[in-house]
């Protein structure tokens, strides 16, 4: 809970006198005065609570604006009882929370938007907000803290699934295009237009990149995933899809947590140790790769990932190499933070302007959607009480011991020379936001020292930042980016260079293009080779003969390479069946090539070429349609009603035969009735689905996958062929069932 915090008079009147300035109406200032004794971070860091409620319930994601001003996504309605009844209910906001004392702690919040369905994601671009409502993306302008106009940019951006599986995280990385967790598609503004392409679907909850620009995520069960390449360099061939390059598994699922906790399939052999401790993570989410500067030297680029289910976050050291990048435990059984506190429930991480990392901490006890949710997980949250603690919510501050925060600069009020000058800073938030900042203010005198900063190498690829404000403004050429390539000595600034070097693609720069690519080769580096390889494209087009050769001398390079194999199919994207012809690849190669031509020849394209919506699963699709169908009788909690239906919970006809409890949703009951013992006398018939056209076997399989894994004590499922036999064997007589039939027939007969 929070507290009133004590002002003497003056500082109060300088406080209301200062707000009202600033165009805010405070009456009360309410900080968080929470223990954190139940919280153990690794030795050198000091965590600190710098909001909670009643500022915000309920925190899924959050950005900073361009003053450092904390905006978070409330997503309220999320399973707001044991039932998920009202998830979809408008409950959702986003809030600004300010620190008006100044003294680091968040004392005053005000909403932004509300009235939003189960909001996951929100990012400030463009200068105004991109955020998620419902189904919908949309990105708004921000007027004097207030929603200005509303343009929708995609209609259908997290529509299918739950929550727990639909789209989330824009992120906008050092490209300029901005990705998502759980969606095969990126976005960008450019002159005036919204743009949305296909790109790699990627992980579940949360989006982070590093230095470099690759990606990383992850899914529930999964502790940390990524490409070993850039975004969409390697995808260009869409009758390939590639299998090594990206969606690896990183790094062990080991989790080290300090107390027993109650999972979702804690009864499950291997979930839980003898001690009952969590083995491997079940609910990883939020990853963040590390770029804040203000953290020791070890931890840069480190990758942290929030294990809400064991109240603890993991940190994972990244080791990059050109064709695979891998990531170990930091300390061997420890993790990084860790709570004894059940209801700390990290689901994202975030980098800081001041190059602190930020915890968002749902606080509360539920974390797992209805559809998933199993009996023995519910029973669990019952007996803790668990399922009461709704409407908090923290975020957590972590901080060095040993290194000196940065004061957090207000760079609404920066020049374009500040700007510029904050794309070499250690912090990798205020170079993103500086890169963007400078695209949008177009200040023609920028060119200038942008291009000289694009001859320069440090770690902070600060030449790539300059690169693609440049690209941002239009400001780019072949003859500059051939300057570049053929300046630079560093791999990384010249992979991304030969990237926006493809547009420029013509016939009389062939030549100037196939000295580039003989320079570059004879620098033997793999880096190099591998980008070049997937940056020719364009120019095979103009010319088979000059490029061809430079692939298959990359190819021949690293004949026993698979990233590189992957990458010179993309390169190649419609070029394959010349490829082989004529340069006489290798055994990986040709196989690549093969399948590519099949897939071409059968019009088999990569799915995230032709898929638009996430697909529902199984399990969310059969709570809808017990909700819509069953729950109108044996209620939402499956616990029944009087003289209507009698429970599922406890029942022998969920615990017992599957195709016996098909056979009952498809041909119905009449008459009295037995369930666990205790006698129904119902003067109604449970209606039949068989003759429902609409409801389909699939669809009475989800009905039962759902009732399985909500009210079974051992979940089983039945396959949608089975479904079909009990629809086709109808009882005698009145053709609806009764307890006589049902507990006489064999129906796994």
């Amino acid at each position: 809970m929070t507290t009133k915090r004590p002002f003497i008079l003056a500082f109060a009147a300088f406080v209301v006198f200062s707000a009202l300035v600033a165009g805010f109406s405070i009456t009360t200032f309410d900080e968080p005065q929470l223990s954190l004794d139940a919280y153990k971070v690794e030795d050198g860091f000091s965590v600190k609570l710098i909001a909670s409620e009643t500022l915000l319930k309920a925190p899924v994601s959050m950005d900073f604006d361009n003053k450092g001003r904390m905006w978070v996504v409330e997503m309220i309605g999320y399973m707001p009882n044991l039932e998920g009844i009202g998830e979809d209910d408008p409950t959702g906001r986003i809030s600004i929370l300010e620190d008006i004392d100044r003294d680091g702690v968040a004392d005053h919040a005000k909403v932004f938007l509300d009235n939003l369905v189960l909001p996951r994601a929100l990012a400030h671009v463009y200068g105004g907000l991109l955020y998620v409502d419902g189904p919908k993306l949309w990105f708004v302008e921000i007027k004097n803290d207030k929603p200005g106009k509303r343009t929708l940019v995609d209609p259908v951006y997290a529509e299918g699934g739950n929550v727990e599986h639909s789209s989330n995280g824009l992120m906008m990385n050092i490209d300029n295009w901005i990705y998502n967790a759980n969606y095969n598609f990126r976005y960008q503004l450019k002159n005036g237009k919204w743009l949305k392409e296909p790109t790699s679907d990627r992980g579940q909850w949360g989006i982070t990149k590093d230095n470099f620009g690759r990606l990383y995520f992850n899914n529930n069960a999964t502790n940390l995933k990524g490409d070993y390449v850039l975004p969409n360099k390697i995808i260009r061939n869409k009758y390939f899809k590639p299998t090594i390059a990206e969606n690896q598994r990183l790094a062990s699922n080991r989790v080290y947590p300090t107390h027993q906790t109650s999972v979702n399939r804690g009864y499950e052999k291997g979930v839980l140790d003898e001690q009952g401790f969590l083995k491997d993570v079940t609910a990883a989410c939020g990853p963040l790769v590390y770029r804040g500067g203000a953290f020791p030297e070890a931890y840069n680029q480190n990758a942290f990932v929030c294990v809400p289910e064991a109240n603890l976050i993991k940190r994972n050291v990244l080791d990059f190499k050109t064709f695979q990048t891998t990531a170990s435990q930091a300390v061997e059984g420890k993790e990084f933070l860790e709570s004894t506190d059940e209801g700390f429930r990290p689901v994202n991480l975030f980098n800081g302007p001041d190059g602190a990392m930020y915890v968002v901490d749902m606080h509360r006890g539920i974390i797992q959607n209805k559809a998933y949710i199993s009996q023995y997980l519910t029973e669990q949250l019952g007996l803790k009480k668990l399922d009461t603690l709704q409407n908090a919510g923290r975020i957590l501050k972590i901080t060095s011991n040993l290194t000196k925060a940065n004061p957090v600069p207000d760079l609404s009020r920066a020049t374009t020379n500040q700007l510029i000058a904050l794309l070499s800073h250690s912090n990798g938030w205020l170079r993103d936001r500086s890169q963007q900042l400078l695209i949008q203010k177009k200040d023609p005198l920028a060119i200038k020292p942008l291009l000289a900063l694009t001859k320069t190498g440090n770690e902070f690829l600060t030449a790539v930042h300059a690169l693609y404000v440049l690209d941002g403004m239009n400001a780019l050429s072949f003859a500059r980016l051939t300057e570049v390539i053929n300046q630079s000595k560093q791999p990384e600034i010249i992979a991304h260079a030969l990237g926006l070097l493809e547009p420029f693609a013509t016939a009389q720069q062939v030549p100037a293009m196939q000295r580039i690519c003989t320079q570059l080769l004879a620098q033997n580096k793999e880096m190099i080779d591998l980008y070049l390889s997937m940056s020719l494209h364009s120019w095979l087009n103009l010319s088979e003969a000059t490029f061809l050769p430079v692939l298959s001398e990359i190819e021949k390079r690293y004949v026993n390479q698979k990233v590189v194999q992957e990458a010179i199919v993309s390169g190649l994207n419609g070029k394959e069946a010349v490829y082989l012809a004529s340069m006489y690849p290798g055994d990986l190669l040709k196989n690549n090539l093969t399948a590519a031509v099949s897939n071409r020849d059968n019009k088999q394209l990569n799915s995230i070429f032709v898929t638009e919506i996430n697909k529902i699963d199984n399990r969310t699709k059969g709570l809808k349609l017990f909700r819509s169908i069953c729950a109108t009788c044996h209620g939402a909690d499956g616990k029944g009603i009087q003289d209507l239906a009698p429970p599922l919970k406890g029942s022998e006809y969920i615990d017992g035969s599957m195709k016996r409890l098909a056979s009952i949703i498809l041909h119905g009951i009449s008459g009295p009735i037995h369930v666990n013992g205790k006698l129904y006398q119902l003067n109604n018939e449970m209606p039949a689905l068989l003759n429902n056209k609409e409801i389909s076997d699939q669809d009475i399989a989800d009905i039962i996958r759902f009732t399985q894994n909500a009210y079974a004590k051992v979940g089983k499922g039945i396959s949608a062929s089975d479904v079909k036999k009990m629809r086709d064997r109808k009882p005698a007589g009145s053709g609806v069932l009764n307890e006589k039939q049902l507990l006489e027939d064999d129906f796994d007969k």
